[in-house]
C-alpha cells in the first residue's frame, strides 16, 4: 500500500501532486503495482498523527506530503515526504522509490514484513511521560516561565528562530499569569510579540487575518496560507491583549482578524471553512505562491498615481528591490519616524484592497472541521461581546447551530467535517470534543443562554467515557471506541492548535467552575498532571496547559450576575463588566434570578430590588455588588 497524507493548503503537496499523480506514466505504474490510499490530515488526524510518528522516528524529520510505503495490515515499512519527479540534489525520483520499494516487496518479502513488525512494536513501546494526576503549582509554572524568557527573541518578538509561528497559546498563558501574579515580563513578551506580528508580513495589512507562519525570523515573509485556527486563536488573543492593556492596535488587529474569518471563510450554511490556501494565480496562467497578496511599486502607481504611490510604499515598506521574491514586496507596517495622515492611509487601504479583490482568489478549502469552528465560535463570541459587535456574536451562533444542526448524531456525538450542507464520514477525535465544549462555554458566558452549557455537557461526557484512561486519567485522541489503528495516538503537546488532552483540561475546568461537578473538576486535574512535568521542559509546545493551569490555580473565578433581563441596562452592564475580568479562566452566568439555566445563578437573589453580580470560588461568593467598578476591581488582578 502508498500512503499519501497531506492538506488543501500544503504548497508542496499540491507540487507532487502535479508533478508525479498526474503524470500518466507515474499514474500507470502506481496502478499496476499499489493500492494508493490518499488522506486530508485534517479529515483524519488519528491517521496522519500515527505516521508522522513513524516518519520521524524513523528519519529525525516530517512534513507534507507524507509518504508512506505500508503493508496490507497497516504496518509502515518505508518513509518519506516530498519526492521529486527526478532525482535532485542526492534525493531519488518518485519513481525511482517506487520500483525500488517494489523490487524489495516482491523479491525480500519476509524482511520487509520483519522491517514493518519492528517499527510497530518500537511505536508501541513509545509511552509518554505522563507524570502522574498532580495539577502543576506555583513552582512548575514560574519555571515554565523562565524557560520562555530563555527561548525569547528581544529583538524581533517571539520565541526561537526561523520558521517562526504564532504562538497563541503561549500568550494566552503569558497574559493570564500576568493577571495572576502581576508578572510585568510575562505582559511585555506577549505585548512585543503581538506588536511585531501585526506589524509584519505575516498579518495581511489590507484585508485582515494572519498567515500560518513567518519564513524568517522578523516576521517580514509568510507562508502566505490563511487557516481558519490560527485566525480563531489569534483573534482571541488579540481581544484578551486589548482586555488586558487598552491597546488600540489589539483592538483593531482583533477586530479586523473578526471580520476576515465572517467575510472569507464563513460558508453558506454557518460554519467556517478550513483555509484559503497560499498560491493563486498571477494573471499570466501561473499558480504561484502569494500572487494575491504582494506588490511592486509599479502596481502601487498602477492603482494609486505617483504621489499616493510613494505615501503607500513608505507606510506599507514597498521597495524598489523588494522584500518577497521577483521585486514585489509584503506589505508591513515598520516603525518609521514619518507621521502618516489617517484619512488618507484609509483611503490609500480602501483603494488597493478593492483593487486586489480583482485579483485571481487562492483556493478556498470549503470542509468545515468541528473543532476549528469552535474556536472560532468562541473568539467571535468574546469579541462581539468586547466590542459590542452583535453581528460577530451572531457569527458565532450561527457557527454553533450549525455544529449542533449537522455534526451531532442523536447521542451527541460529533462527526469531525461537513462540507455543503452534508456530514461527513470520519468521527469527531478528541480535540473536536474539547473545542467545540471550549466553544459552547464561551457563548454560553456571553448570551447568557443555558442550553449552550447542556451541550457542552453532553461533549464532555464522552471526554469521560470514551477518551479518558479511567485509572491514570490520560487522555487519547481518539475514541475507544473508534477504527483500530497500529496505534492509538496520544500526544498532549500543543502543536498550531491545542492539543487535544489541553483543550480538553480547560473545557473540563471551565464546565465544572459552571456546574460544581467533582468529577469534571477532578478529570481536568488529573489532565494536568501532563503539565507538571512537560510545563518546565518544553514551554513553547504547551502553552494552553499552562493556562489552564493557571485557571486552575485563580480558581477559576465564578461570577453569577442576576437581573431582570440581560436587555436591562444595569444588568448589561454588570455582564459586560464581567466579561471583561482578567482573572484567568473565569466563567460568567447571567440571567433572572433561579432562573434553572446555570447553576451559578441558583440562590442568587437581586439586591433590594436592583441587578447584582457574585464572584466566587467553588460556589462559595464574596459578598454581592451592584456597582461595576466593584465588579472590575474583583475581577482583575
Amino acid at each position: 500500500m502508498f500512503l499519501s497524507v497531506g492538506y488543501s493548503a500544503c504548497h508542496w503537496c499540491h507540487v507532487m501532486a502535479h508533478e508525479s499523480f498526474e503524470d500518466d506514466d507515474t499514474a500507470a505504474y502506481l496502478n499496476e503495482h499499489f493500492v494508493s490510499v490518499k488522506v486530508d490530515r485534517e479529515e483524519r488526524p488519528d491517521v496522519d498523527a500515527v505516521y508522522m510518528e513513524a516518519v520521524q522516528a524513523a528519519t529525525g524529520q516530517g512534513g507534507w506530503p507524507m509518504s508512506v510505503f505500508m503493508t496490507p495490515d497497516g504496518e509502515p515499512f518505508y518513509f518519506g515526504t516530498y519526492f521529486p519527479p527526478a532525482p535532485r540534489q542526492g534525493m531519488p525520483s518518485f519513481r525511482q522509490v517506487l520500483e525500488g520499494v517494489r523490487g524489495a516487496w516482491t523479491d525480500r518479502r519476509d524482511e520487509v514484513a520483519e522491517v514493518a513488525g519492528k517499527i510497530v512494536r518500537d511505536l508501541a513501546g513509545r509511552e509518554i511521560s505522563y507524570g502522574g494526576p498532580e495539577a502543576p503549582g506555583e513552582q512548575e509554572l514560574s519555571q515554565a516561565l523562565l524557560g520562555l524568557t530563555r527561548e525569547y527573541d528581544p529583538q524581533r518578538g517571539g520565541f526561537g528562530g526561523a520558521p517562526k509561528f504564532p504562538p497563541s497559546m503561549v500568550i494566552e498563558f503569558l497574559l493570564r499569569h500576568h493577571a495572576r501574579t502581576g508578572a510585568e515580563g510575562a505582559l511585555q513578551m506577549a505585548q512585543d510579540t503581538c506588536e511585531r506580528m501585526a506589524r509584519g508580513g505575516i498579518y495581511d495589512q489590507l484585508g485582515g487575518g494572519f498567515a500560518r507562519y513567518s519564513v524568517d525570523r522578523d516576521w517580514v515573509v509568510p507562508h502566505f496560507e490563511k487557516m481558519l485556527y490560527d485566525n480563531a486563536l489569534l483573534c482571541r488573543v488579540y481581544a484578551h491583549l486589548w482586555r488586558a492593556t487598552g491597546s488600540e492596535l489589539a483592538r483593531r488587529v482583533a477586530l479586523e482578524t473578526a471580520d476576515f474569518m465572517v467575510r472569507e471563510l464563513r460558508t453558506g450554511e454557518g460554519g467556517f471553512a478550513s483555509a484559503l490556501d497560499a498560491d493563486s494565480d498571477d494573471g499570466s496562467g501561473r499558480h504561484v505562491e502569494g500572487a494575491y497578496y504582494v506588490w511592486t511599486p509599479a502596481q502601487l502607481r498602477e492603482v494609486l498615481g505617483d504621489e499616493d504611490a510613494g505615501l503607500a510604499a513608505r507606510h506599507f515598506g514597498v521597495t524598489e528591490e523588494g522584500t518577497f521574491e521577483h521585486g514585489a514586496s509584503v506589505l508591513q507596517l515598520p516603525r518609521q519616524d514619518e507621521v502618516f495622515d489617517a484619512a488618507r492611509i484609509a483611503s490609500v487601504r480602501e483603494r488597493l484592497l478593492s483593487h486586489r479583490a480583482g485579483r485571481p482568489a487562492p483556493g478556498r478549502d470549503d470542509k468545515v472541521v468541528a473543532a476549528w469552528n469552535g474556536l472560532a465560535v468562541a473568539a467571535l463570541a468574546e469579541t462581539g461581546a468586547y466590542f459590542d459587535r452583535p453581528d460577530l456574536v451572531e457569527a458565532a451562533l450561527g457557527a454553533a447551530d450549525l455544529l449542533v444542526r449537522l455534526h451531532f448524531d442523536d447521542q451527541a456525538r460529533l462527526t469531525r467535517t461537513s462540507r455543503d450542507g452534508q456530514a461527513g464520514a470520519n468521527s469527531g477525535v478528541l480535540e473536536d470534543y474539547a473545542d467545540v465544549a471550549e466553544g459552547f462555554l464561551a457563548l454560553a458566558s456571553v448570551t447568557g443562554e443555558g442550553v449552550w452549557l447542556d451541550f457542552a455537557g453532553f461533549l464532555l461526557d464522552h471526554v469521560l467515557t470514551r477518551f479518558s484512561d479511567e485509572e491514570s486519567g490520560a487522555l487519547y485522541d481518539t475514541a475507544a471506541d473508534a477504527e483500530r489503528l497500529i496505534r492509538r495516538p496520544q500526544d498532549p503537546t500543543d502543536n498550531a492548535v491545542p492539543s487535544g488532552w489541553s483543550a480538553a483540561a480547560g473545557a473540563l475546568l471551565g464546565y465544572a467552575a459552571q456546574t460544581a461537578s467533582a468529577p469534571h473538576r477532578h478529570a481536568a486535574e488529573r489532565a494536568l498532571g501532563v503539565v507538571k512535568t512537560l510545563g518546565p521542559r518544553v514551554p513553547r509546545f504547551i502553552g494552553w496547559g499552562l493556562a489552564v493551569a493557571e485557571a486552575r490555580l485563580d480558581g477559576p473565578r465564578e461570577v453569577a450576575v442576576v437581573g431582570p433581563a440581560l436587555t436591562d441596562e444595569a444588568t448589561r452592564a454588570l455582564h459586560r463588566t464581567a466579561l471583561l475580568g482578567t482573572a484567568p479562566g473565569a466563567v460568567v452566568a447571567a440571567g433572572t434570578p433561579d432562573s434553572g439555566e446555570f447553576p451559578l445563578l441558583a440562590d442568587r437573589t437581586l439586591r433590594q430590588g436592583a441587578p447584582a453580580a457574585y464572584v466566587c470560588r467553588d460556589f462559595t461568593c464574596d459578598a454581592p455588588t451592584t456597582d461595576p467598578e466593584r465588579l472590575r476591581a474583583a475581577l482583575n488582578g
